[in-house]
């Protein structure tokens, strides 16, 4: 790999430990505070919303001001939303701090970062090594995402013995941090993760590639809005009000989730060289899905976590194999407003969800949001597989 993609592989990493860290760090902070499910829903939706702006301006403005300086803003924005949701509980202003777009929801985002990373990854590794270095940089977000769920529960754990430590919520200092961090390294990006000729720079965002991207992007926002009914931190505030699961649980078990789809990404990429990156985003998703809406049936605690670590081994099998097929499917200049657009759609549809989950949880029953993320998930698995079954990436033909 070049020294661009090393660095990019290391950025991955460090957010991906501040989003494992934080989406677990944001449920518990959230419940403690006592905000309501309405609430907890609008802080969610919020941070998606102002993620998926983030990404849809990226798509016309990011190789215009160049990849390199647009990395080092949000980073810089990651931070500073990482301080406000250390030092208030107040409502409104984290709700404002959220629409940063920048606020841990999961460790794998996929928001204005990844666009970025994933425009500039192609150009790091040869058109038959994509699909491996997509699997390896998201299993490298997923191991440090598990650590960094891991460490969440550290706080809680260590007060019973130091009670002096500060509460949870403080600790989103070090989220802050990390941002900081990334944003060091990504200014050291070199000028070849640039789109390159400056007439490509000024071009229309997407051209041929139009009517594909806007097809993929139907389809990614329905598979989004079902998984936004079930984003990590609601999982966290639903085990703790369903079972009251404890952070250090809750923490070990998403560090075990993390393990499972580092593995899976690996998995993915020979699988995707075999059978092809449509086949193995439908078929590991389709049984993820059954999975999914099993959850709130478990009569304890044990079998809830259990399905949910078998889900979680599945569910993201399709994330690299997506990924690179956007990349694969469009042309090389067009790859960042092809990423932004089908990305921002998945964004923006999943920012619904979370507010219509709090409602379900106020008034209908406690479990429906996964039943109704398994099968929204579910009819875009197949809407896949009729729609782009024939449309391959060059090497696959």
């Amino acid at each position: 790999m070049t020294s661009d993609a090393r660095r990019i592989l290391l950025i991955r990493a460090l957010r991906a430990f501040a989003y494992g860290f934080g989406s677990v760090l944001l449920g518990v902070s959230l419940e403690s505070a006592g905000f309501s499910g309405t609430r907890v829903g609008a802080i969610l939706t919020a941070s998606l919303v102002g993620s998926a702006a983030l990404t849809a301006v990226l798509g016309y403005i990011g190789d215009r001001i160049g990849r390199r300086a647009a990395h080092v803003g949000l980073s810089l924005l990651m931070a500073g939303a990482g301080i406000v949701f250390a030092v208030t509980d107040s409502f409104w202003v984290l709700l404002l701090a959220a629409l940063s777009g920048t606020v841990a929801t999961a460790a794998l985002e996929s928001g204005p970062f990844v666009t970025l990373e994933q425009a500039i990854i192609p150009q790091t590794s040869p058109p038959e090594q994509r699909n491996r270095v997509f699997g390896i940089y998201n299993a490298v977000a997923a191991v440090a995402g598990s650590l960094g769920a891991l460490t969440a529960g550290g706080p809680a754990f260590f007060r019973g013995f130091f009670a002096a430590l500060p509460a949870s919520q403080r600790w989103f200092l070090l989220y802050a941090a990390l941002g900081f961090a990334a944003a060091l390294l990504a200014a050291r990006l070199s000028p070849r993760v640039e789109i390159g000729q400056t007439e490509e720079r000024r071009a229309p965002p997407l051209r041929h590639s139009r009517r594909i991207v806007l097809g993929l992007s139907g389809l990614f926002a329905l598979d989004a809005f079902g998984g936004g009914f079930v984003l990590q931190a609601f999982i966290v505030y639903w085990f703790r009000v369903r079972f009251d699961a404890s952070p250090e649980l809750l923490g070990l078990a998403f560090f075990g989730v993390g393990i499972l789809q580092s593995v899976s990404f690996l998995v993915a990429t020979r699988l995707a060289n075999r059978i092809g990156l449509v086949n193995t985003m439908v078929f590991t998703h389709l049984p993820s899905n059954v999975l999914l809406a099993a959850i709130p049936f478990a009569p304890n605690l044990g079998l809830a976590l259990a399905l949910l670590l078998a889900r979680f081994a599945l569910s993201q099998m399709d994330v690299p194999a997506r990924q690179s097929y956007v990349v694969a499917v469009v042309d090389p200049g067009e790859r960042t407003a092809a990423a932004s657009v089908t990305n921002a759609t998945r964004t923006v549809a999943q920012a619904v969800s979370p507010t219509v989950a709090g409602a379900l949880l106020q008034s209908l029953a406690l479990g429906a949001p996964f039943v109704l993320a398994g099968a929204l998930k579910g009819i875009y698995d197949l809407g896949l597989l009729v729609a782009f079954r024939n449309v391959k990436p060059k090497e696959e033909t």
